[in-house]
């Protein structure tokens, strides 16, 4: 396996009593109820509500809402499979409240944002059912006791080895911001793992498997473009040529697992891509 790494690992940040657990499920509460209040709005979520600072922001158009795709669904959680084009929470700009979170809660008044996903991102999202279970989901991603897996479409023949890790630091790009770039001087450390599913040669597109073990803000989409292989229909990292293979970006969360908050047990959820 090779490893594509230009930092040492860094321990993170762990939660080690239950005073700290506490206070970071009271951070996130309050945080959700900022976010219910308008008063804390998405940025940079993907491609259409992600504007490069002093260019025009293109017009937020959501898919049409033909009910909810939901994967799990119990009284502490709710899993749903959000549609590529579709914020997680509401934008910070005007018409920009239709969100994931807003159309689940006009079905479930209960469930709160634990995680989001990139606009462009399709796939699995968690949201617990009261603040008991928000503040329970929201600390095991804290501590890294989930693990998420992705697929993507990547631009190219994949040249490196077909499975390996990529830890390259990641930081704002500043003059660009939301863009997130490869930072060696002031980047966070950032890790992903990657296996090579399969490679349509005539296309020139590798289907990717991509297991994120940090979680920085567009660090698939950074590390695959660091990588010479940007996401296809990235119009934040990739190039014309892999933005006119496809119409939305090709990235899907496919796989979580974690231990349910309320039995201990373990809990995998699937939901195989739309592409």
């Amino acid at each position: 396996m090779h490893v594509f790494r230009t930092l040492p690992h860094k321990t993170p940040f762990t939660i080690t009593s239950p005073i700290q657990g506490q206070l970071y499920g009271h951070l996130t509460q309050r945080m959700q109820s900022a976010i219910a209040d308008r008063s804390i709005r998405e940025f940079g979520e993907s491609n259409l509500n992600e504007t490069i600072r002093g260019m025009p922001s293109t017009p937020y158009c959501p898919p049409a809402n033909r009910g909810l795709a939901i994967l799990h669904l119990s009284e502490q959680l709710i899993v749903v499979n959000k549609p590529s084009g579709l914020l997680s929470v509401p934008g910070r700009d005007a018409g920009k409240e239709d969100c994931l979170s807003r159309r689940v809660q006009a079905e479930f008044p209960d469930a709160l944002i634990v995680h989001r996903l990139d606009m462009g991102t399709s796939g699995i999202v968690v949201m617990g059912r009261g603040a008991k279970a928000q503040r329970e989901l929201s600390v095991m991603f804290q501590e890294r006791r989930v693990r998420k897996r992705y697929q993507a479409l990547v631009e190219g023949h994949w040249m490196a080895a077909n499975t390996g890790e990529i830890e390259l630091p990641i930081s704002v790009d500043w003059p660009n911001r939301p863009k997130q770039k490869v930072d060696h001087t002031m980047g966070r450390p950032s890790l992903t793992r990657y296996r090579v599913l399969d490679i349509d040669t005539a296309r020139a597109v590798s289907r990717i498997e991509l297991d994120p073990i940090t979680g920085r803000s567009h660090q698939l989409r950074v590390h695959m473009e660091a990588m010479g292989h940007p996401i296809l229909g990235d119009d934040f990292y990739g190039t014309r040529e892999s933005c006119a293979k496809a119409e939305r970006l090709m990235l899907h969360a496919c796989q979580i697992e974690f231990c349910h908050p309320e039995t201990g047990l373990p809990l995998r959820v699937d939901c195989p891509p739309p592409f």
